[in-house]
């Protein structure tokens, strides 16, 4: 039977509309596991030495940091990390037991890039440890503590994935943690290192993480396996309706029409309403890079790039998945003879505004000074002139529908953003830090800010040409996207 679950999700994936992009997509993501896999083997490998010459207990620090290592391995995983998802309404009809359906898909989980690795780092390590001379017993017994509490992790972003609000306390919890240890109001350290620490100097402690890690699978397993049903875990939420006219829009006649549409959408779903947390959560980004906490942030170059991200944090978010966020309907609308521009431009104003209000609301960073503060207009000059195009003539070749509903299903995708819409940012962010490079670096870092904020004042000038070229790129690619659309898994 799990044989036939590989099959299927094989067919699946070469069928798929979208099978060429999502081959270069996995291609390139490729790359980059292959990237952090030599930095985590080289941390693995050198962590031992590196901290002996600094005069520490290397085992010890390592036990030390390690409530961070998987805090921050929980976050990650909650942000990137996708759940596999099987298309299981149709196989509820079919003679398929449920328990094989939901181990299958708990199975999948287990060999995702987030959990292995970590092996990568957690072995290299332990045999460094056991070379120099540790108990070869209690190093096992450590690294198996510590896989576990990978595999929790992984278990816990399943089910924090469909509570949300759990997530949010967990991430303000570790936040506050963080920042009590900084400013030594409390530091949690002092209670988490003996217990890691017992992992290796106990014989009967690293049982603890083993049960708590089987109990979670079968929790887990439970989990979904009530609510696996048709008219149960997998149906739609009903909810009472409200009507909202917006009236104030239909001046604008056909751009206020697609505007109302658009924020209704945002208010009215769960996915969309995460864009706008995602964008408060990215305000906060600069002060990693403008405080001067963490050294390798405190560059000039690095500056711009938070700027970017600052004022562009619905850009990023929202902007990534147009038209996608009109997938349900998306056929709909194109026998109605929609005019692209119109839709195009409602969706740019919407970019527009969102960044306006998010430069505006991070003037709290003039704490930092009025440069810190110009870093961010300039970046939101450049979101405006030339990212927002860049976004949405992206949007073209982004075919991924999106289930505005899926936050109640089983195994469904909770995600706002995946990997893929964090690699297609990745020109819209080395675009400006070259050109702010160029200027600081032959110049000044007026002249920097002056060459970003001039490429966005030339993309707002040229804004009508440039939209010509997105209307014609969403024709051509019309009817590529409805039938991407249609594939709902």
């Amino acid at each position: 039977m799990i044989r036939k679950f590989i099959y299927l999700e094989w067919k699946s994936f070469l069928r798929s509309a979208s099978f060429g992009t999502n081959l270069a997509m996995k291609i390139l993501i490729g790359f980059l596991m292959i990237y952090f896999s030599l930095i985590f083997i080289g941390m693995g490998v050198g962590a031992f030495y590196v901290l002996k010459k600094m005069n520490l207990e290397p085992l010890v620090t390592i036990n030390k940091f390690l409530i961070y290592y998987f805090s921050f391995d929980l976050i990650v995983r909650l942000l990137v990390q996708k759940i596999p998802v099987l298309n299981i309404k149709p196989l509820l009809v079919l003679p398929f037991k449920k328990p094989t359906i939901v181990h299958f898909s708990l199975g999948k989980t287990a060999l995702s890039f987030f959990n292995w690795v970590h092996a990568l780092f957690f072995v290299p390590f332990s045999v460094v440890l056991f070379l120099k001379g540790y108990d070869t017993v209690g190093i096992l017994l450590w690294l198996i503590a510590a896989f576990c509490f990978v595999y929790i992790n992984n278990f816990l972003n399943i089910i924090l994935s469909n509570i949300d609000k759990l997530f949010v306390v967990f991430l303000g919890i570790t936040a506050l943690l963080g920042v009590a240890q900084y400013y030594d109001l409390f530091n949690i350290t002092i209670y988490t290192t003996p217990v890691f620490q017992g992992f290796y100097e106990s014989r009967w402690m690293a049982l603890i993480p083993v049960l708590g890690l089987i109990g979670l699978y079968i929790f887990t397993f439970k989990y979904f396996k009530n609510n696996l049903y048709l008219d149960a875990g997998l149906s739609k939420k009903e909810d009472v309706a409200t009507t909202e006219n917006l009236s104030w829009l239909n001046k604008f006649g056909t751009l206020g029409t697609f505007l109302k549409n658009d924020i209704k959408l945002i208010k009215r779903n769960k996915r969309s309403k995460t864009t706008i947390f995602m964008s408060v959560i990215f305000l906060f980004y600069g002060l990693l890079f403008f405080s001067g906490g963490i050294e390798t942030y405190d560059k000039p170059v690095m500056h711009i790039f938070a700027g970017i991200f600052v004022s562009g944090g619905f850009l990023f978010v929202f902007g990534q998945f147009v038209p996608s966020w009109d997938s349900s309907y998306y056929q709909l609308m194109m026998t109605q003879n929609i005019p692209y521009r119109g839709y195009i431009t409602s969706k740019w104003w919407l970019i527009v505004i969102a960044t306006f209000v998010s430069t505006i609301l991070a003037s709290f960073y003039l704490f930092f000074g009025w440069e810190v503060y110009l870093t961010i207009v300039v970046g939101a000059v450049y979101n405006i002139g030339v990212n927002s195009h860049l976004v949405l003539l992206g949007g073209a070749f982004t075919k991924t529908p999106i289930d505005l509903s899926s936050a109640g299903g089983a195994f469904g995708d909770k995600k706002a953003f995946n990997l893929n819409a964090m690699l297609l940012s990745l020109p819209k962010i080395l675009l400006p830090m070259g050109l702010y490079a160029l200027g600081f670096y032959y110049g000044n870092k007026m002249i920097g800010l002056a060459l970003v904020a001039g490429a966005g004042v030339l993309g707002f000038v040229f804004k009508e040409k440039v939209f010509s070229l997105i209307e014609k790129r969403y024709k051509i690619e019309k009817y590529n996207t409805i039938s991407a659309y249609k594939q709902k898994s």
